[in-house]
C-alpha cells in the first residue's frame, strides 16, 4: 500500500483519460505519472503536467517486474480507467499490486454480463430483459460484447436469423471466437443519458458530477441521411463511441438520480466489498414517461466526465472551484491520506 511517509504519486494509462485525471492530480499537488505506450509518447510529451512517464510496449507491463518496481519506487497510487478493462483480464487486474484507485474487485463485475446484471439487480433498479437465448428473441434487441468496448462490436437483432448474421460479421472480423462471447440485452427506446457519480466512503456522500450522452458512429451519423437512402444503403449501423456531448437534466429527474445512485452504492457494499468508492457511472435511457432504465454501470472514471475539465453544473453547485473528476479523485486521496484512511479507497 503506498501509505509510506514518502509522498503520493498519482498514476494512469497513456489513454481515455488520462490528460484529465494527471491535470486534476497536479491541481491537487501530487506528483504525476503516466504509463504511457511507445506510440503515444509524442502526444502526452506536449502537456507539462506529466512529471514522468514509465514508456511500455503494452499496458499489460504493468505486471512486470521492471514496471513495478517502478511505480513502487514512486509510491504511485494507479487510477483504473476504460483502457485498464479492455486491454487487461480480470485475473490480470487483480493480480495488480500497485494499489488501485477504487475497488479493483468490482471491475469483474464490470467485465461480465451475467455479474453485471445481478449487482444492478440486486441495487433494484430498473434493467432492461436479458435474452438468454438467440431462439428466444422476440423484438427488437442489443446484441453486446462483454467487457468495456466502447460501443464496439454491438448491434441490433430482431429475430434469430438477424442475430446470427451479426454473430457471423463479427466472427469474421475476429471480435468474438463465437457466439458465446455475446450478450442479448431487450432494446429500451428513450434517450441515452450517463450519469456520473462520485462516492466517498470518508464522508459517506454522495455526489453527482456530471451528466453527458455519448455520440457514436454511426448510428448517429446515420440520422443526417433521408429514410429513403438509408433503406437503399443497407447500412448496418455500429455503435463506436467517438465523443461525447453535455447534458443538464430537468431538475424534477434529479431526486430519483440521486436515489439510484444511492441504491447502487448500497448493493455493492453487500455484493463485492469494500463496495464502490470513488467514480462510477450508471448509464440507460429515459423514456417518455421520464422513467429511467438502466442498461450498464462503469466501476471507474468513465470518458464523459472528459467533457467538465473546469466542472460541470452539477460539481459548480458542490464546490466553489472548478472540479473535475480527476481532481476529485486526487482530493479523495489526498484527504484519505491525511486521516489514516488510504485502505478505504484503494485496494
Amino acid at each position: 500500500m503506498a501509505k509510506s511517509a514518502k509522498a503520493i504519486t498519482i498514476a494512469t494509462l497513456g489513454s481515455h483519460c488520462a490528460l484529465q485525471v494527471l491535470k486534476g492530480a497536479k491541481d491537487e499537488g501530487f506528483k504525476t505519472l503516466l504509463v504511457c505506450e511507445k506510440r503515444r509518447v509524442g502526444l502526452y510529451k506536449r502537456f507539462g503536467f506529466i512529471d514522468s512517464m514509465i514508456v511500455v510496449d503494452r499496458f499489460n507491463e504493468v505486471l512486470e517486474e521492471n514496471c513495478r518496481k517502478k511505480l513502487a519506487s514512486s509510491n504511485a497510487v494507479l487510477i483504473p480507467h476504460g483502457t485498464l478493462i479492455s486491454q487487461m483480464t480480470s485475473d490480470q487486474i487483480e493480480k495488480i499490486d500497485t494499489p488501485v484507485f477504487g475497488n479493483k474487485w468490482i471491475l469483474r463485475w464490470e467485465a461480465d454480463r451475467e455479474m453485471k446484471e445481478r449487482l444492478m439487480s440486486e441495487a433494484g433498479l430498473r434493467i432492461p430483459l436479458a435474452v438468454k437465448s438467440k431462439n428466444e428473441i422476440n423484438g427488437l434487441c442489443i446484441v453486446k460484447l462483454h467487457g468495456a468496448a466502447g460501443g464496439r462490436g454491438y448491434y441490433l437483432a430482431w429475430d434469430r436469423q438477424s442475430f446470427e448474421e451479426g454473430a457471423r460479421r463479427l466472427v469474421e472480423q475476429k471480435a468474438i471466437r463465437g457466439e458465446e462471447d455475446l450478450y442479448i440485452q431487450e432494446f429500451v427506446r428513450g434517450v441515452p443519458v450517463y450519469l456520473q457519480y462520485f462516492y466517498s466512503p470518508i464522508t459517506d456522500t454522495l455526489e453527482l458530477m456530471g451528466i453527458d450522452r455519448r455520440y457514436e458512429s454511426d448510428v448517429d451519423g446515420i440520422g443526417r441521411i433521408p429514410a429513403k437512402q438509408q433503406l437503399g444503403a443497407g447500412v448496418e449501423p455500429s455503435y463506436n463511441v467517438v465523443g461525447n456531448l453535455p447534458l443538464v437534466l430537468r431538475e424534477s429527474l434529479l431526486e430519483e438520480v440521486y436515489k439510484i445512485g444511492e441504491d447502487f452504492v448500497a448493493a455493492a457494499k453487500r455484493l463485492v466489498k469494500p463496495g464502490m468508492p470513488g467514480p462510477f457511472c450508471l448509464e440507460g435511457v429515459y423514456d417518455r414517461e421520464g422513467r429511467f432504465t438502466t442498461f450498464e454501470f462503469s466501476a471507474r472514471i468513465v470518458a464523459g466526465t472528459n467533457l467538465y475539465i473546469d466542472g460541470s453544473p452539477y460539481s459548480g453547485l458542490l464546490y466553489d472551484e472548478p472540479m473535475s473528476m480527476g481532481r476529485r479523485i486526487a482530493r479523495e486521496v489526498k484527504i484519505a491520506k491525511r486521516k489514516g484512511r488510504l485502505d478505504e479507497v484503494v485496494t
